[in-house]
C-alpha cells in the first residue's frame, strides 16, 4: 500500500526525465527510502531497474534521429563492467546511513553538473525535417581510450554502488574525450546507461533483492511521467525547468544529508 502510495512521485521522476532529457532518476532512491519505505541498498536496486527501463525507451527517438553511436557507446559501456560490478558489491558491505550521505553528495555534484550545463548550452539552432545527422568521426588513439576506460570505470562504480545511471557523467565525458556534438552524447549515453545498469542489476539478482511489489507500481508511473515528459519537452522552457529540478535536487540531498548524519550520530 506504501509503495502505490508513493508511486505518483515516480511519475514526476519520469516527468522530469522526459521533459529534462535526464537527472531525474537520481531523486529515485531518496524517494524510495522516504515514501515508499525501502531500506537504501533495496532502494538502489529498485533504482537500478528504473534507470535500465527509463534508458531503453528513451533511447528509442535518439536512435530513430540517428543520434546513437553504436560502435562507441558499447566501448564506453564495456569498459564500465569492472566498475558496475565493484560498484554493486561495496554496495553491500557499506553501512546504510552512509550509502544515503554519499549519495547526498552525488546529488550536489549532479545539481551543479546540470547547472553549469544549462548556463554553458547554446541555443539549438533549428533543423530542416529530414536533414542528415552529422556523425562525429572518432580517432580511437592511446590517450582517447585511456580517457574512456577510465570515464567508463567511474560510471559503472557509480551506477553499481548508487543505482543512478551517472549521465551527467557520460555525457561530459562523450563530449570532451570523443569529441561528440552535444546531441549525439545524449542519446549515446543512454546506451551507456543501459548497459551498465543491466550489469549491476545481474550481479543482485541471485541475492533476491529486488521488491517487485514496490518496483512494478512506480516503475509503470515513471514510464509514463517519460512519455508525457516527452510531450512536453517542446512546450516548455527546458532552461527554466532545469533551474527549478536543480533547487529541488539541492533541497532533497540537504535533507538525505541531515538525516543520514542524524541517524549515523
Amino acid at each position: 500500500m506504501r509503495a502505490l502510495l508513493a508511486s505518483p512521485l515516480g511519475f514526476l521522476i519520469g516527468l522530469s526525465l522526459g521533459a529534462l532529457g535526464g537527472g531525474g532518476s537520481i531523486l529515485a532512491v531518496p524517494a524510495l527510502v522516504y515514501a515508499a519505505g525501502q531500506s537504501p541498498k533495496e532502494a538502489t536496486t529498485t533504482s537500478l531497474v528504473l534507470v535500465a527501463m527509463t534508458a531503453v525507451i528513451g533511447i528509442l527517438p535518439h536512435w530513430r534521429a540517428g543520434r546513437v553511436r553504436l560502435v562507441p557507446g558499447l566501448l564506453f559501456g564495456l569498459a564500465g563492467i569492472g566498475g558496475s560490478l565493484l560498484g554493486s558489491h561495496w554496495n553491500r558491505s557499506v553501512d546504510q546511513d552512509v550509502l544515503l550521505l554519499a549519495f547526498s553528495g552525488v546529488m550536489l555534484v549532479a545539481g551543479w553538473a546540470m547547472w553549469r550545463r544549462n548556463r554553458e548550452a547554446p541555443a539549438p539552432a533549428p533543423r530542416p525535417v529530414g536533414a542528415a545527422v552529422a556523425v562525429t568521426h572518432v580517432a580511437l588513439d592511446l590517450p582517447t581510450v585511456a580517457k574512456v576506460l577510465v570515464a567508463g570505470s567511474f560510471v559503472g562504480l557509480l551506477t553499481g554502488f548508487f543505482g543512478v545511471g551517472g549521465g551527467f557523467v557520460i555525457v561530459p565525458a562523450l563530449v570532451l574525450a570523443l569529441r561528440f556534438s552535444m546531441p549525439e552524447a545524449v542519446g549515446t549515453s543512454l546506451l551507456v546507461i543501459t548497459i551498465n545498469a543491466v550489469i549491476a542489476l545481474g550481479s543482485r539478482l541471485d541475492a533476491g533483492a529486488i521488491d517487485w511489489g514496490t518496483v512494478i507500481p512506480f516503475t509503470i508511473a515513471s514510464l509514463g511521467g517519460v512519455v508525457v515528459g516527452g510531450r512536453l519537452a517542446g512546450q516548455v522552457d527546458a532552461r527554466k525547468l532545469t533551474r527549478w529540478f536543480v533547487w529541488l535536487l539541492v533541497a532533497v540531498a540537504v535533507y538525505t544529508a541531515v538525516r543520514s548524519i542524524i541517524a549515523l550520530t
